[in-house]
């Protein structure tokens, strides 16, 4: 289940809430007191900036060999 960020807009305390997503609508709307607010980038996985950095050595060997069978083919930066 998803973790939600909430920040009590009297007090000022933030505090982390797991919810199914079903839920979060109904919750907020049980404690209007309450602010929910981001942590990070959403849609984003943090660390995934440099994606070519992380793709492993087999990959791209295996990349590099179905370059020499298919030299017409497209593969992007992924060699």
């Amino acid at each position: 289940m998803p973790t939600y960020n909430f920040r009590n807009k009297k007090t000022g305390e933030e505090f982390e809430i797991v919810l199914r997503m079903s839920e979060l609508d109904q919750y907020k709307e049980d404690n209007p007191h309450l602010l929910q607010f981001l942590t990070g980038s959403p849609g984003i996985v943090s660390g995934s900036s440099n994606m070519s950095s992380k793709v492993p050595q087999w990959h791209k060997d295996n990349m590099k060999e179905m370059k020499k069978i298919h030299p017409k083919g497209d593969f992007g930066n992924l060699l």
